[in-house]
């Protein structure tokens, strides 16, 4: 049983996401500092956000998690979507022979090769959203990213403001500093744009003690949270799918970080003050620099050879989107219609429509704002107050319609 049980109605979970370069160790940080966390007497779950869904397998001892989207898919060709309960995603698991209860969820993807992974992570916290997440009696959240925010369904929890805290996981390698940079940037922006997450700091891993990663930090002004050494045991331990925290030395670094996390007394980070390299200023870090040259474009014989080039129709984004919506498999008439109106008059792109029996028609533009538009009743109104939101400036990431006297977003 997990120690420290919340009381009934307790939702002041906190909710950490972790990001980095693929291949990094994420899962294995994500893992470990999970497991600390419980073992502090809190209650946790462990979320993996990657359509490769491996991110608990070490939590719960080497065992594969079935996926969010796979028991989804099950249930709706079953006829049983309204079905699918919490119970269903949602594990839990022993740790360290019973001190600790850790629960994971492997949210999963579309099959490989046959669909967008970033819109599967979007569907997958609209779907835990409706199971009651905000409601659960919990003390952390833990999200195990992949590192490419620039997709919009990936970087959920930054656009959301579904996560509080951000952890970048990071090595001394430029490709893995690379993508902190790109990651820094992307929470900035969203900070700038009203978000409420915050970055907590950087995570160096297999740290060879090169020192490049304390001077990228120094530099992007963000705080080193802890540096975990690279060391073969700990590499043996992790591929046999077992916690670090069965080595003391690894025990104590997680420990710490935990401690400082659950005190709240990770050194501050000011958003405004984090400062994103630009590709110069970011070479420079590893004693590298740009060549003031302009690459020589490839020309049309070198490309084409003796082949006559043929010519291709020029095709619109707006005839790309109209074609799209319009093949798409179960989309009604109506719904056809006000994706259609909405790209042509406002440019917004719509990336997944739905029909809820309570909301009616429910949109998400670019992967992370969700429209509720009901019916297609008054839909003068409702564009125009989505016409004067955009205007306004102002962020936001929720709209209701469904009444247009009394529209409410956030």
């Amino acid at each position: 049983m997990p120690a420290n049980p919340k009381s009934p109605g307790s939702t002041n979970a906190r909710m950490l996401a972790v990001y980095g370069k693929g291949g990094m160790g994420k899962s294995f940080f994500t893992t470990n500092l999970v497991s600390k966390l419980a073992l502090l007497r809190n209650r946790v779950l462990q979320l993996g956000c990657d359509p490769k869904h491996d991110s608990c397998n070490a939590l719960f001892g080497g065992v594969s998690l079935p996926t969010l989207g796979d028991t989804w898919r099950e249930f709706k060709e079953s006829g049983h979507e309204e079905d699918l309960q919490a119970h269903h995603v949602i594990f839990k698991t022993e740790i360290m022979e019973g001190k600790a209860t850790v629960y994971g969820c492997e949210i999963g993807g579309p099959e490989v090769g046959r669909g967008c992974g970033g819109r599967g992570i979007t569907f997958g916290f609209d779907m835990l959203e409706k199971f009651g997440m905000s409601q659960w009696m919990l003390d952390y959240v833990v999200m195990d990213f992949l590192g490419d925010v620039v997709c919009g369904g990936f970087a959920t929890p930054l656009s959301r403001s579904l996560a509080e805290e951000v952890i970048i996981l990071c090595g001394n390698d430029r490709q893995s500093l690379y993508a902190a940079n790109n990651i820094a940037s992307a929470a900035k922006y969203f900070a700038s744009m009203g978000g409420r997450t915050r970055l907590l700091g950087l995570i160096i891993n297999r740290d060879d003690g090169s020192g490049v990663a304390e001077a990228f930090a120094s530099q992007i002004n963000l705080p080193i949270l802890a540096k975990i050494p690279l060391d073969r045991r700990v590499r043996e331990l992790a591929d046999a799918c077992k916690l670090a925290l069965v080595d003391p030395m690894f025990d104590k670094i997680f420990d710490d970080l935990a401690q400082h996390i659950v005190n709240k007394t990770t050194p501050p980070v000011d958003m405004e003050q984090v400062r994103p390299l630009p590709y110069k200023d970011f070479l420079a870090v590893f004693g590298a620099e740009e060549p003031d040259i302009v690459p020589t474009g490839a020309t049309a014989d070198e490309l084409f050879g003796s082949k006559k080039a043929k010519v291709i129709p020029h095709l619109s984004l707006d005839l790309m989107q109209q074609a799209a919506v319009s093949e798409k498999p179960g989309l009604d008439a109506t719904t056809k219609r006000v994706v259609s109106r909405l790209l042509k008059e406002l440019g917004m792109y719509v990336t997944e429509a739905n029909q809820d029996p309570k909301k009616g028609l429910t949109l998400t533009i670019d992967g992370n704002t969700t429209i509720c538009f009901g019916n297609e009743h008054e839909i003068e109104s409702k564009l125009a107050i989505l016409a004067a939101l955009q205007k306004s400036g102002e962020p936001y990431r929720y709209v209701d319609l469904r009444r247009p006297a009394s529209p409410l977003y956030r």
